[in-house]
């Protein structure tokens, strides 16, 4: 069939056979065309406008297209809906060109590979990762294209290869075929994290191609040389990584300089949830920065900082000297404020180093991207003389590795002319006095101009015709023009190139003469300059570590002054780091919150857990009086310090967490089938298999989705649990609603009660927000429902209903319960207890019927004394408990 359509469709078609799986942008002069699938795919994902055009069959090929110029939107809208994009481009001079202008793709974009700066943000990461999942291990790499990042490692469980894609939120995942039998909710990734996922082809993953690869792209000899020898899950993952890039970029990647293995235990790992729950990088409801944590942290001044800041964040350290050297360069950039601010004031101007570098690698870097490059090398010397005072042993660190790359700053500075255009091959673009050649075609170029004038002159003194004109266009060149009025005094050694309605166009033998000097003049300048601009692009392309290294360097001390600035503004204190596992925080506040508020009027609060008598901390209280706020700044507080932040306290002594978990609220999940309860459950089901003694658990409202017997059981014996070292052991917070939990003071030596301060007002309550010892004594829920808004005449039932069931003397008794696990020795009774009002009511409502119950009940009536109205009224009230037995 292919033997019907047109050469050019052929042609088009036999590109496409190689990219199957890519919308093929195939350049046809000033756009770039779809055509097939291709073509109704993108009229319908972009909404533009679909034709049709010849291609040699019967019936039209349909086609659209898009501007060369505007195609980087398109692509990002494209992209963002996990499309794969190849680009074919013209790959030579269509003047030069015989027969058909040859085409091949030089690049295909994906979500994990688009390099456009107005398609990512700039104070995020874009990571692709490759997952190889072999023998019930996980070999797993990412990386970065636009800065060069590259990260390999391995792990054991599926478990922890979530959290590594959770920490990382990869845009695009690339793995095995045998990944997909992991188990692993990839329709999760896909829908809810937008995360696009392809399976590769097997020989992607061949051990020894693999193998080879990266060695010949780092250039060694052995792998042990790139630290990966004991990686052998992981070098699968790196090399099948690498190899995807090298294809889908269609260069050397050579701005991908070094590869770095690390473990997993480095960091404190945080899942999604705690993420999510604590607001990290943004808020829960809105997805916005501001309201999270990274928006008070993040003053930093450029791209790289704030990129770097957010892993830090992301990836909180659990190395106690390390910890203690950012400490250490937080605290001297606090205490020397004046060179800080100068600090900051020199890093304003330095744009994105590690994105402009790759740009200048991949050779899409335009004029201005070098003029923007040399303006931000200029800062660094002043920087580099500021920190030569300083002390602590990393910021000493960052001046050792910030090149301050003079020679590559005076070879633009000397080079590029100030204000270049963007276009790379009209000129314009090398400073006068950097190239002979080029300044003599340049006052060729000028001189022309008046070699011109003069000619245009001379030809109306000779001729009379006083309008006459010399002008230019690139279809005819140069030529004279002489309007219709005057055509009668045209010289017979004129000759004629082109009538117009109102004008004659012409050409004479000296004006042909110039055009070819001036013409050529032009064109050899603007290829001189081409040339030259691209030696300084690749000579400075060739220095790409030491640019690189550099830019680490300053996106370090960006972070350090923006945590010493944020410490300074808001009255943060240096926190002490211990080991001992004590956390002992003095006046606590919530970073976030207090900056929300008026000033002020945040009340601080204490917070103290070890791994002895203060294990767990059981915190009563009405709802919204506090309580999730006060666990949620105690999370924050340890995880602040553990990135070596100063924390919003009066003083702190952190104990080291290798994670933190939390447990705050959830929401059905009914697209998976999942109920609230459910997701509550499984949560706590992850905290109590992968939390260790060394964690930290921010526990709320367990066991609420469920009845009040279910719930309560499930609550206390995950208290049991947690609180029993030879169990769990872990340091926890666990806020709860059922008061029976109070009891477990007393009964296990290391739970605490402690409770939300209330003040009443008849019938109204004023929250005071502050942390008491002792466990809170009633619910005040109707209080709250009338704080909430809740109609008068619903609050006024609600008493009503709450007085009868106090005066019908309900009492319910919790049920024998054994405190302490299998180890404990004798079994201790729970007290049976008198509940309040709101705990009244609960029970009530969700009490569990048994059928014995009703059936001992129906023994027990006295039939013959019964009326017929009574009997119905007995018969009706039995048939409702069994409805609502659970």
């Amino acid at each position: 069939m292919n033997g019907t359509f047109t050469p050019m469709m052929q042609k088009y078609l036999e590109t496409k056979e190689q990219y199957k799986d890519c919308i093929l942008f195939y350049r046809l002069g000033d756009f770039y065309e779809m055509f097939f699938d291709d073509a109704i795919t993108v009229s319908r994902e972009l909404e533009i406008t679909l034709t049709g055009k010849s291609c040699g069959q019967e019936e039209r090929a349909p086609m659209c297209g898009v501007p060369y110029h505007a195609v980087d939107g398109y692509l990002t809208r494209l992209v963002a809906k996990g499309y794969k994009v190849a680009i074919c481009d013209q790959v030579e001079d269509p003047k030069q060109a015989k027969g058909l202008v040859k085409r091949e793709v030089t690049r295909i974009v994906t979500p994990g590979t688009i390099l456009d700066a107005q398609a990512i943000d700039e104070t995020k990461n874009n990571y692709i990762m490759c997952i190889v999942y072999i023998a019930d291990r996980y070999g797993v790499s990412v990386a970065d294209i636009t800065t060069g990042d590259y990260f390999v490692t391995e792990l054991p469980d599926g478990g922890k290869l979530k959290d590594e894609i959770y920490r990382f939120m990869p845009s695009e995942i690339i793995c095995n075929e045998a990944f997909y039998m992991s188990g692993l909710d990839l329709k999760d990734l896909k829908e809810r994290f937008h995360m696009a996922v392809y399976s590769l082809e097997s020989w992607y993953f061949d051990d020894t191609a693999c193998r080879e690869k990266l060695m010949e792209h780092f250039k060694v000899s052995s792998l042990a040389g790139l630290g990966l020898s004991d990686y052998d899950c992981g070098v699968l993952s790196a090399g099948a990584l690498l190899q995807y890039l090298l294809e889908t970029q269609k260069n050397d990647l050579s701005h991908m300089t070094r590869i770095t293995p690390y473990t997993t235990g480095k960091y404190m790992m945080l899942d999604s949830s705690t993420r999510r729950n604590l607001e990290l990088c943004e808020t829960l409801r809105e997805k916005q920065k501001r309201g999270s944590l990274l928006w008070v942290l993040d003053k930093t001044k450029t791209a790289m900082g704030a990129r770097m800041l957010r892993k830090f964040i992301e990836q909180p350290l659990i190395e106690k000297q390390e910890i203690l050297r950012r400490l250490d360069a937080v605290e001297e950039l606090k205490q020397s404020a004046i060179s800080r601010e100068e600090i900051r004031e020199y890093l304003s101007p330095v744009y994105d180093l590690e994105r402009l570098i790759t740009r200048i690698t991949y050779g899409t870097a335009n004029p201005r991207d070098l003029t923007a490059f040399a303006g931000s090398l200029s800062m660094l010397p002043p920087i580099r003389y500021l920190l030569e005072e300083m002390e602590s042993s990393l910021l000493k660190d960052i001046y050792a590795e910030l090149d301050p790359l003079e020679d590559l700053c005076t070879l633009v500075q000397n080079a590029i002319a100030d204000e270049p255009p963007l276009a790379m091959k009209e000129g314009g673009i090398i400073r006068d006095g950097y190239n002979e050649e080029i300044d003599t075609l340049r006052r060729a170029k000028s001189e022309g101009k008046d070699w011109l004038a003069k000619l245009e002159q001379d030809e109306r003194e000779k001729t009379g015709i006083k309008t006459l004109r010399i002008k230019y266009n690139k279809v005819f060149g140069y030529y004279l023009e002489v309007t219709n009025s005057y055509k009668e005094l045209v010289p017979d050694y004129y000759t004629r190139k082109q009538t117009l309605a109102n004008a004659e166009r012409y050409i004479t033998p000296e004006l042909k003469e110039l055009e070819d000097t001036i013409l050529g003049a032009e064109d050899k300048l603007y290829a001189l300059e081409y040339e030259l601009y691209c030696t300084i692009r690749d000579t400075i392309a060739a220095e790409v570590k030491r640019i690189q290294t550099t830019a680490k360097a300053i996106a370090s001390l960006d972070v350090f002054s923006s945590l010493a600035l944020v410490a300074e503004r808001n009255n943060y204190v240096r926190p002490k780091i211990n080991e001992s596992g004590k956390i002992d925080i003095r006046d606590g506040r919530h970073p976030v919150v207090e900056q929300m508020i008026p000033n002020g009027t945040f009340i601080c609060n204490d917070t103290l857990l070890d791994d002895k008598k203060q294990r767990v901390s059981i915190i009563t209280g009405p709802n919204m009086a506090g309580k999730s706020t006060y666990m949620r700044q105690a999370a924050l507080i340890v995880l602040m310090a553990q990135i070596g932040s100063f924390v919003p306290a009066s003083g702190a002594d952190i104990g080291l967490v290798d994670r933190i978990f939390t447990r705050v609220g959830a929401s059905d999940d009914l697209a998976s089938g999942q109920s609230t309860f459910m997701v509550e459950m499984t949560e706590v089901a992850n905290i109590l298999r992968n939390a260790t003694s060394k964690s930290l658990l921010i526990l709320d409202e367990i066991g609420r989705g469920t009845s009040t017997f279910d719930g309560l059981s499930i609550a206390w014996a995950v208290v049991e649990y947690i609180s029993d070292s030879k169990l769990l052991g872990a340091k926890t917070l666990f806020a709860t609603h059922y008061h029976e939990l109070t009891e477990l003071e007393g009964k296990i030596d290391n739970v605490n009660n402690y409770c939300i301060a209330v003040k009443e007002k008849g019938d109204d309550i004023v929250f005071l927000r502050k942390i008491v010892k002792g466990g809170a004594d009633k619910s005040y829920g109707i209080q709250v429902a009338k704080l909430a808004g809740v109609p008068d005449l619903v609050i006024d039932r609600a008493k009503e209903i709450v007085e009868e069931l106090v005066n019908e003397d309900i009492t319910i008794r919790v049920s024998e319960i054994a405190v302490g696990g299998k180890d404990s020795g004798a079994k201790k009774k729970a007290k049976p207890k008198k509940y309040d009002e709101m705990d009244l009511a609960q029970f009530s409502l969700f009490d569990t019927v048994k059928d014995d119950d009703v059936l001992e009940e129906l023994k027990n009536i006295d039939v013959g004394n019964l009326t017929p109205v009574d009997a119905l009224n007995t018969i009706y009230r039995l048939q409702n408990k069994l409805k609502n037995r659970w």
